[in-house]
């Protein structure tokens, strides 16, 4: 059988087993269905003045096109009987000679609802799929339809993390399959609806900028700038996410300048910019976070981590933020500063250590917001200061290592003094008469 082995044991010819299903199908789809008698003439006897025994020449393409039409009564067959329905089905798809031309139909009756098992269809469904894609070769792309359909069931019912480990994967098959930019967009924005209705805000965010980037040759286009919104508004809202950088880099939103202004003002804000901005920006556009259905407390507590942030990386040289500064900045009273400054520091933005006694906050560390000509300016200046402590470390080094040698040198010159003072007094020794010595 081409491209698809078999499923499960089934016995019997294509013919054979297409009339059987063919009369299946008519059951469950009650009075007025034809499926077995439209099918029956394409795998009936033929008899010709050529060959006048009876042959069989089955049109395969003609009865699976039949029985695929009409399979998604299998959705209504019972519970125990459902399973074994689809596995004959995709038996029968395997031997076409192109099986790829059926299997997709099936792959999305199967995502949708099984109407005689409401409770276990959805399992039963994810187990036909699962078995289907292992069985087929790695890099036909019939893998991809049904990869679409499981990850449409978990969708369904919010079991985004029965397939994230296969996900490590993704991007192997997708190579292995040649898939166009608009086939993979499709998997990407399914995947990110999937995470999302899972409760996993980070990996929707991230299937969904990989959405955004199978675009970046047409930037400009509708479907480009629906999907750079959605994105730039999953970033903004979602309280785990502070790098703004890996939007900005992006053809469409650049785009966004020329069409959406606003949008481009609001990221601009966040990639480099204060909280004080982000109030100016509200006077600005009173009812534009509103209309959006943006939530302000989420921006605002976003923005003051995010302006604490900056305040770190500018700390002068003792590293040092008074909590004035720090309460100046974000617009909040005295007594809250130390809470902020915890709260930043559990977003992982700064690290540091909080002197109650002297009302300052110690930068261990800090994320910088953007990074250009001025970050890398610094790094040069950080890097020469490196420098040279290293010089100076290696001149103390050398010069003990000098002194070392020169104690080293000395030792060994005194034993040989020794020696030869040594050996005469010894010849002396033996010339000594009475008392005397004889030098």
């Amino acid at each position: 059988m081409p491209g698809i082995p078999k499923l499960s044991l089934v016995e019997g010819g294509f013919e054979e087993l297409s009339l059987e299903l063919a009369e299946y199908l008519d059951k469950l789809r009650g009075e007025g269905s034809n499926v077995l008698s439209e099918v029956t003439p394409l795998t009936a006897e033929q008899v010709t003045e050529e060959q006048p025994e009876p042959t069989r020449k089955t049109d395969t393409d003609a009865v699976l096109k039949k029985l695929v039409t009409a399979s998604s009564a299998l959705n209504t067959a019972p519970e125990r009987e459902l399973q074994a329905a689809y596995n004959l089905l995709i038996h029968l798809v395997g031997q076409a000679e192109e099986p790829s031309r059926y299997l997709p139909p099936v792959c999305r009756n199967l995502t949708s609802p099984i109407t005689s098992s409401p409770q276990n269809g959805t399992g039963i469904a994810l187990g036909i799929l699962g078995t289907l894609f292992n069985t087929l070769d790695a890099d036909d792309d019939v893998r991809f339809h049904v990869l679409l359909s499981i990850v449409e069931l978990l969708k369904r019912t919010g079991n985004y993390e029965h397939i994230r480990p296969q996900l490590q994967n993704l991007d192997a098959w997708l190579a292995e399959w040649e898939m166009e930019p608009a086939e993979e967009r499709q998997l990407f924005r399914i995947l990110s609806e999937c995470a999302s209705t899972s409760g996993e805000p980070e990996e929707s965010y991230m299937y969904l900028l990989k959405a955004v980037r199978t675009l970046q040759s047409e930037p400009t286009s509708q479907q480009a700038r629906d999907l750079s919104l959605n994105a730039l508004k999953t970033a903004l809202q979602s309280e785990k996410h502070f790098d703004f950088q890996d939007l900005t880099t992006l053809s469409s939103i650049q785009a966004l300048r020329e069409s959406d202004e606003t949008w481009s003002d609001l990221l601009e804000l966040f990639v480099d910019q204060t909280y004080e901005d982000l109030q100016d920006f509200k006077d600005g556009n009173n009812t534009f976070l509103a209309d959006q259905g943006l939530n302000e407390d989420v921006l605002d507590k976003k923005m003051r981590l995010l302006t604490l942030a900056t305040l770190a990386a500018q700390a002068s040289e003792t590293r040092t933020i008074p909590y004035s500064h720090i309460a100046k900045a974000l617009s909040i009273p005295g007594e809250d500063v130390e809470m902020w400054v915890i709260d930043s520091i559990r977003s992982g933005l700064v690290e540091g250590k909080l002197s109650q006694q002297r009302e300052e906050f110690l930068v261990h560390r800090a994320t910088h917001r953007t990074f250009g000509d001025k970050q890398w300016r610094e790094i040069a200046s950080r890097l020469e200061t490196w420098k040279a402590s290293l010089r100076n470390v290696l001149e103390v080094v050398r010069q003990q290592k000098e002194e070392f040698v020169r104690e080293k040198e000395a030792e060994a010159e005194g034993p040989t003094r020794q020696n030869a003072w040594g050996g005469g007094r010894n010849y002396g020794n033996r010339g000594q008469r009475g008392g005397e010595m004889v030098v």
